[in-house]
C-alpha cells in the first residue's frame, strides 16, 4: 500500500540565489525548485533532506502533510520581531516548538491524527498559512495561541496525548481578536485541526482589536513622522529586495508590544476549556437534533395535510383510480407498477378513513389473484404491505 507525503518550502524575505538553488536541487532531482519555493510529493520513498535544516539555511516557511495524519507548518522569523520568550509561552512539546537560529526564531506548530483524514488541495495550504508570519511579525500573536489550543484539543481525540496532571496547566496570555480571526489564521486553525467549540469557548476572555491596530488613516500619519533619515535607510532597503521585512517591522513599529504580553488578566485550566468546550458541544448538537426533530415534525404535518387533500379528491371517484391502477399494471413497467402501488395505498387509507377496509382488501385480493403470474408487482404489494383476504 503506498504512502504520501507533501513538502513545501517558501523563500519569503529572501530569494535563494544560483548557488543556494543547486544546493537544495541536490538534495531531490524530482522536486520543482525556483528561487522563492521547493516543491515535492512522494508515493513511495522519503525526502533525503532535513527541513529542520533547510529553513535554518534557505526558507522562511515550510509545510509538511502525510497521508497518515500529519500536519505540520514551520515558520522563521526575526528574533527581534518575535522573541523566543515570548513564543516560549505557547510551546507545548512536541506539538508547538520554537528555537533560535542564529538571528532568527523557528516555529514548529504540528497536529496528527492517525484517523488520516485528508486535505484536499495540500498545495494550495500554505499560501493560505504564510500570512500569519507577517501578522506574528508584527505583535499580532492569535497564530501562536491558536497552535496550543489545537495542540491540547488533540485531548479529544487521543486521551493519552497528555498525562493526566496537564489538565491543571494555566493557557497561555489571551490575544485580542480571537472572535475576528484572519483568513490566515483561520487556515491555519483548520490545518491543525481546531475544534472549532473550543476556539468558541477560548475566544470568550479574549477583548476586541483595538481599532487603532489596521487604521490605515493612522498608520499613515504615523508614517508621516518618521524622520526623514529613518525613512530613506527603509527605502533603501526596500530597493535591495528587503520590502517584505520592512513591512514587518513597520507594523511591528506602529502596532507597539503585543498584547498578550501586557496581558494580566486571569486565565483558565486545560481542564476548564476542554470541559467547557464539551458542554458547549453537547449543547450544540442537542439544539442541532431538536431543530431536526422539528423540521421533520413540519414536513410530516405538511405530508399528512399533502395526503388528505389528495384523498378528499380521490373520494370523489375512487373507481377511476382503481381503473388507473389496471392500466399501469398492464404496462408491465417496473415504474408503472411503483406508481400503481401509491395510488392503491391512498385506496386503502381510503377505505379505512371511510370504515371500508373489507371492501378494499377483496377488491386487493381480486387483483393479486387476477396478476398472480407476475413476481415484481406481487413483490411490491407484499413490501406495502397491502393485505389479501385470507382464504
Amino acid at each position: 500500500m503506498s504512502t504520501y507525503q507533501y513538502y513545501e518550502f517558501l523563500a519569503v524575505d529572501q530569494p535563494l540565489d544560483e548557488r543556494q538553488q543547486a544546493e537544495v536541487r541536490a538534495l531531490s532531482t524530482r522536486a520543482r525548485i525556483t528561487a522563492t519555493s521547493f516543491t515535492n510529493e512522494y508515493h513511495w520513498g522519503d525526502f533525503r533532506g532535513d527541513p529542520r535544516r533547510m529553513m535554518r539555511r534557505y526558507y522562511d516557511a515550510h509545510l509538511y502533510v502525510t497521508s497518515w495524519g500529519t500536519h505540520q507548518v514551520m515558520l522563521r522569523l526575526p528574533r527581534t520581531l518575535l522573541p523566543l520568550k515570548v513564543a516560549e509561552q505557547y510551546c507545548i512539546d512536541p506539538h508547538v516548538t520554537a528555537e533560535v537560529s542564529g538571528k532568527h526564531i523557528i516555529l514548529d506548530l504540528t497536529s496528527e491524527d492517525e484517523g488520516g483524514d485528508w486535505i484536499e488541495g495540500a498545495d494550495e495550504s500554505l499560501s493560505a498559512i504564510i500570512g500569519v508570519r507577517t501578522e506574528l511579525a508584527a505583535g499580532d500573536l492569535r497564530a501562536l495561541y491558536l497552535a496550543w489550543l489545537a495542540a491540547y484539543g488533540s485531548w479529544e481525540r487521543d486521551e493519552d496525548a497528555f498525562d493526566q496532571d496537564e489538565e491543571d496547566e494555566l493557557e497561555p496570555p489571551v490575544p485580542a481578536g480571537l472572535r475576528a480571526l484572519t483568513a490566515s489564521q483561520r487556515a491555519l486553525a483548520d490545518f491543525l485541526r481546531l475544534d472549532p467549540d473550543l476556539l468558541q469557548v477560548a475566544a470568550r476572555t479574549s477583548p476586541p482589536l483595538a481599532d487603532t491596530k489596521d487604521d490605515g488613516g493612522q498608520l499613515a500619519e504615523w508614517i508621516e513622522a518618521l524622520p526623514v533619515r529613518d525613512v530613506k535607510a527603509l527605502l533603501l532597503r526596500v530597493a535591495q529586495g528587503q520590502g517584505h521585512r520592512v513591512q514587518m517591522e513597520l507594523l511591528r513599529r506602529f502596532r507597539g508590544k503585543p498584547d498578550a504580553e501586557k496581558d494580566d488578566r486571569p486565565r483558565r485550566t486545560v481542564a476548564e476549556l476542554l470541559d467547557t468546550a464539551a458542554q458547549v458541544r453537547h449543547e450544540r448538537e442537542r439544539e442541532a437534533e431538536a431543530a431536526r426533530a422539528a423540521q421533520e415534525a413540519r414536513r410530516e404535518q405538511q405530508r399528512a395535510a399533502a395526503r388528505e387533500k389528495r384523498l378528499d379528491a380521490l373520494a370523489r371517484d375512487p373507481e377511476l383510480t382503481w381503473v388507473r391502477v389496471d392500466a399501469l399494471i398492464d404496462t408491465r413497467k417496473p415504474s408503472d407498477y411503483d406508481v400503481a402501488v401509491e395510488l392503491l395505498k391512498d385506496l386503502q387509507a381510503l377505505a379505512d378513513r371511510a370504515g371500508l377496509p373489507q371492501e378494499f382488501t377483496e377488491r386487493l385480493t381480486l387483483l393479486r389473484r387476477k396478476h398472480h403470474r407476475k413476481p415484481g408487482l406481487i413483490a411490491r404489494f407484499d413490501r406495502a404491505a397491502l393485505p389479501a383476504a385470507r382464504s
